[in-house]
This record gives C-alpha cells, sequence and structure tokens, in this order.
C-alpha cells in the first residue's frame, strides 16, 4: 500500500517511457531515492513504486481501460422515493 497515488497520461509508447525515466532520474538526483519500476520496456503502463508514492503513467487507451480513477468514485445512490 502507498500513501499517495498519482495517474498521469503519455500521448505513445515512447513519452510513456520518457515520462517514467525522467521521473526515475529526479528522484534519483532530488531525493536519493532509487524507485522499482514496472512495464517501461513496453511503454503501455509503467508503474513507478517509490514507497510512500505510487506513480501510474499510462498510454490513453490503457487509462481508458483500466479507469482507475473509478476506486475513488463516489458509488451511485439510489433514488429517494
Amino acid at each position: 500500500m502507498a500513501d499517495h497515488m498519482v495517474i498521469c497520461s503519455g500521448r505513445s509508447t515512447r513519452q510513456v517511457a520518457a515520462i517514467a525515466q525522467k521521473l526515475l532520474d529526479r528522484l534519483k538526483e532530488a531525493f536519493r531515492l532509487t524507485a522499482r519500476a514496472e512495464g517501461k520496456d513496453v511503454g503501455d503502463w509503467v508503474l513507478i513504486d517509490t514507497g510512500d508514492v505510487v506513480v501510474h503513467i499510462f498510454r490513453p487507451e490503457v487509462r481508458e481501460f483500466y479507469q482507475l480513477e473509478k476506486m475513488w468514485q463516489e458509488p451511485a445512490r439510489p433514488p429517494v422515493a
């Protein structure tokens, strides 16, 4: 589990991989933090785990398919009679 989750998109597999690499580089430079990353070679969905923060970087089609934002959506309430 993490304290925070960040969800963002890149326009292509190349951009998703570039965003992930730049974030990993900055985490290392600024915080001396070596984060774990999964999916960077494919570039459809990269998950970066820093411990307290998990970052998801998606291509738009993949983000739409998984719809992680719905995990925090308020449930629909039945109409009041």
